[in-house]
């Protein structure tokens, strides 16, 4: 009997979650950061694109043609449901990445992504992505990719082979990969509560088990139980992607590329002793205890001028994708908490407080009155971008077309979170990706779409689908149990997203038009 899993864990589905570097948006501001020519992307491909969230988002909110290939059917099936309601174009695909890599009437790409699956795969299939990004990634085009790195693994690779050991040696089959990880983690805790050697020896070890036990299980059924699983040194993965012309670009991650907020003025100055900037990455993840990667490679990097960096940067479209009275003025780096200068981000923050889309070089007007320098507004771009506050806006004759598109599979969405809370995530046309809507918040936007006005009206028809499933609000730990009190807290709930929410969702276009 053939084993198409290849070793991955196929018995237990992906997380539906959303991975905003997946965008090719996002390159504009990270490579102009870096100084770096940037391409207009027009075709893209996600290689194990898991439940499939992150490939159709990006497909309905923008017009750039996507493939992709994810070897779980149940997975690739329900993403070619997404890619069938939206209607946008998207080619997905249950097959390997040997299978896939190999289809003849694939384009070329501007832009191929992997999010995670670079970790948990044999070198075997990396051999096979290498070669696909070879032949099919064009000159000038972006590779994106993320992985588990050393050295902020290393602890713990000891501790995650006794784990999949456990779960191979004891777990019997039967019992399902879930219960094979609860008592894997069980017995991880008990072997360190004997004061074992190794515990002492790695005290961090103990308080991650205990993260780990916190942790949504299908998650961690793919992050640490399938049989190949390697966290990979920078060095390593330069290596790899040699002979695929690829050279580093920037972190795809905005705040690792803010020094102030990760390093201290001593390994800055160390660093830039370092002539060789690929080893300077090697010595830099020692620096921050690098746990996980999220890369930039380009085919062929070319370095822009002063002059046009800054022409580039200036017309960037910009978008506040968090409500103003969100957004605190404080940001969390390898550092720590970090304080933001209120007399730098508050007049950009009032100034995009609207949410409408501007340049960065409508926004310097406004701002040098404040006293704000441009490298100081670029800054503060980064770090609100970074903490997920501000975004990249598509060119307005984009919007438009995107819409129809992003309407139908909203829709879509909005009316599976009735009976589930997995799917927290919605499609702008304005940003051309996935904007985080929790359950509630998405059922009060169907409220909307079926002609309910007033929040008391959206609670009521929120409160109608939980009735009916029996489900009620679990507030401040304790479960709701009387109806008028699970009304009242919905009421509440639905007044707050009046105000604060939904003027956000008006602007970035993501509530569907009722017609």
């Amino acid at each position: 009997m053939t084993d198409w899993t290849a070793g991955y864990v196929a018995d237990i589905g992906y997380t539906y979650g959303y991975y905003t570097e997946l965008n090719p948006l996002r390159l504009k501001l990270a490579f102009l950061n870096a100084g770096l020519i940037f391409p207009g992307v027009g075709t893209a491909c996600e290689l194990g694109f898991g439940q499939g969230m992150s490939v159709n988002l990006h497909a309905a909110g923008s017009a750039v043609s996507w493939y992709g290939t994810d070897f779980n059917p149940a997975q690739a099936g329900f993403a070619q449901e997404l890619a069938r309601v939206t209607n946008a174009g998207a080619q997905l695909f249950d097959q390997s990445f040997a299978e896939f890599c190999v289809r003849e009437e694939l384009p070329e790409f501007d832009f191929i992504g992997l999010h995670g699956i670079w970790s948990w795969i044999s070198d075997e299939n990396r051999a096979v992505i290498v070669d696909f990004v070879r032949r099919k990634l064009k000159v000038g085009g972006v590779f994106y990719i993320s992985y588990n790195t050393q050295p902020g693994w290393a602890a713990m690779v000891p501790m995650r082979d006794l784990l999949t050991e456990h779960a191979r040696v004891l777990g019997a089959e039967g019992q399902g990969i879930v219960s094979r990880i609860d008592a894997a983690i069980d017995f991880a805790e008990r072997l360190l509560a004997t004061n074992a050697g190794y515990g002492r020896a790695n005290p961090q070890v103990a308080e991650r088990i205990k993260k780990i036990k916190e942790q949504n299980r299908n998650y961690l059924a793919h992050e640490y139980f399938n049989r190949d699983w390697e966290p990979m040194a920078f060095a390593r993965m330069a290596d790899w992607l040699a002979p695929a012309k690829l050279g580093f670009a920037c972190s795809a991650h905005y705040l690792d590329q803010i020094d102030a907020v990760n390093l201290t003025a001593e390994q800055q100055a160390l660093l830039k002793d370092i002539p060789d900037a690929m080893f300077r990455q090697t010595a830099r993840d020692f620096m921050v205890n690098q746990q996980f990667r999220r890369d930039y490679w380009v085919k062929g990097a070319r370095q822009m001028n002063p002059l046009e960096q800054a022409e580039a940067l200036r017309a960037l479209r910009l978008v506040l994708v968090q409500p103003r009275a969100d957004v605190a003025l404080k940001v969390t780096g390898s550092l720590g908490e970090a304080n933001l200068q209120e007399a730098v981000y508050k007049p950009i923050l009032d100034t995009l407080s609207d949410h409408k889309v501007r340049t960065l070089g409508q926004i310097e007007q406004v701002v040098r009155e404040q006293g704000i320098n441009f490298v100081q507004l670029v800054q503060a771009v980064v770090v609100l971008a970074g903490a997920g506050a501000l975004s990249g806006a598509q060119d307005e004759h984009l919007i438009g077309p995107a819409r129809k598109q992003t309407d139908r599979l909203n829709q879509h969405l909005m009316n599976k979170s009735r009976g589930s809370n997995e799917l927290s995530y919605l499609v702008s046309p304005v940003t051309g990706g996935g904007i985080a809507v929790p359950r509630f918040q998405q059922l009060y936007l169907l409220a909307r779409t079926q002609g309910h006005k007033q929040p008391a009206d959206w609670a009521q028809f929120v409160w109608q689908i939980l009735a009916t499933q029996g489900q009620r609000i679990i507030k401040d730990g304790s479960t709701l149990e009387r109806p008028e009190d699970n009304l009242a807290e919905l009421t509440a709930q639905a007044s707050d997203f009046a105000e604060k929410q939904l003027p956000l969702f008006r602007a970035l276009q993501i509530e569907p038009q009722t017609r």
